[in-house]
């Protein structure tokens, strides 16, 4: 029997294949003419409480702060649509919403994070859709704030992204908002993308727009530095890998301290960045936060051309003016390119393994990176491996 929801109108839909899981619901596909789908949370702690939440969502679809942030094409956020309900009313029935479906549009944020996942899933990625998904976000972290939302839970799996970078975001029924003088709190958080004031802390502790702003860096710099995690690595000291947000606590960041941890040889080096971004995420990681809204200045102006190199070997090794020659083709030797070419090179390759590689810039000596570079080290899960 197939399974049917109802909203409280009395519209019905039916629901087809489960397409996604979370921490809390379960994701399903609509059986409409419009791109929906469905999702339904089984326990949510004060089940009166979360539907009133979804009511509230609804309602302020037609506010001009929510009219803001979900008039633009593609879709940026698959907004709540309809509170839904399965299973009929009383203690057996199972609350939700239906929203936009993002895979219309957007592929899982995650693909633009891994070599391989980009080489299958967006072949045309190269770092200036990097650099296009971070400012995109950055854009879109700004407007929710503007608007007094704050994510609280700001992650891959709920974020989407498009070839051209474009970014989207799920799960708003999670946010923390405030509703005619009511307040509600964020409820969420998740293991490598929390900022390190709410690791630990008691149930319940609001996120803030600080919160965000945090995790907002940390997704930059994986998009950035080919997945890479901000605080990856083995501990340099000796103590054991524990996980991310061991690392947080204890600020071991190669870009706040970079004999704080030990990365292997095939991590991308530091000097990718540009000096401008890589002041930013010192501040993000070590100081005074930049708002969402500095980060969206700084990435649109490193994501203008002029800024840009391509190399002449792989067009899809893209890199900032500032590299006089290209850290992907570095990596590529090491056996990690992070893009790959789309297909063998049918000329005869360069005589000199460290001629340039680039149509414009000076060439330097090969290596010349970060240090971590040239260390034997773990892997940037903490595992234990061979560098390069």
């Amino acid at each position: 029997m197939a399974l049917t929801v109802v909203s409280g109108s009395g519209h019905t839909w039916r629901l087809t294949e489960p397409i996604g899981t979370g921490s809390e619901g379960i994701v399903y596909g609509v059986d409409d003419a419009r791109p929906l789908v469905a999702k339904l949370v089984p326990a949510p702690p004060d089940p009166a409480a979360y539907r009133r939440r979804i009511a509230r969502l609804v309602r302020q679809r037609r506010e001009p702060r929510a009219v803001r942030l979900v008039s633009t094409t593609p879709t940026r956020v698959a907004w709540p649509l309809a509170g839904v309900r399965a299973g009929g009313p009383g203690a057996d029935g199972v609350d939700g919403y239906v929203m936009a479906d993002m895979r219309h549009a957007h592929q899982p944020f995650a693909h633009l994070l891994t070599p391989e996942a980009r080489a299958r899933l967006l072949p045309d990625a190269t770092w200036a859709t990097a650099l296009a998904a971070s400012l995109s976000l950055a854009r879109l972290v700004a407007d929710l704030h503007v608007e007094g939302y704050v994510v609280g839970d700001l992650k891959p799996d709920n974020l989407w992204v498009d070839a051209l970078g474009r970014v989207g975001i799920a799960d708003v029924d999670s946010w923390q908002f405030t509703d005619g003088g009511e307040v509600f709190p964020g409820r969420m958080g998740s293991p490598g993308h929390t900022a390190p004031e709410r690791i630990g802390a008691p149930a319940g502790t609001a996120p803030d727009r600080a919160s965000d702003e945090f995790v907002l860096a940390v997704l930059v710099h994986q998009l950035l530095m080919c997945g890479l995690h901000p605080f990856a690595g083995h501990p340099a000291s000796g103590g054991g890998y524990l996980s991310y947000d061991d690392n947080v606590l204890h600020r071991r960041c190669r870009l706040l301290d970079r004999t704080s941890v030990i990365l292997p040889r095939s991590a991308p080096p530091v000097d990718l960045l540009p000096r401008r971004l890589a002041a930013l995420f010192r501040a993000a990681f070590g100081g005074v936060r930049p708002a969402a809204s500095a980060w969206a200045e700084a990435l649109a102006a490193e994501a203008d051309p002029a800024r840009l190199r391509t190399c002449r070997r792989n067009p899809l090794h893209v890199h900032t003016a500032e590299r006089p020659w290209c850290p992907w083709c570095d990596l590529a030797e090491r056996g990690a390119d992070g893009y790959p070419a789309p297909r063998p090179r049918q000329e005869h390759a360069l005589p000199d393994s460290r001629a340039p590689h680039d149509a414009k810039g000076p060439q330097e000596p090969q290596g010349a990176g970060d240090p971590s570079n040239t260390t034997d080290a773990t892997d940037a899960t903490g595992r234990k491996g061979k560098a390069g």
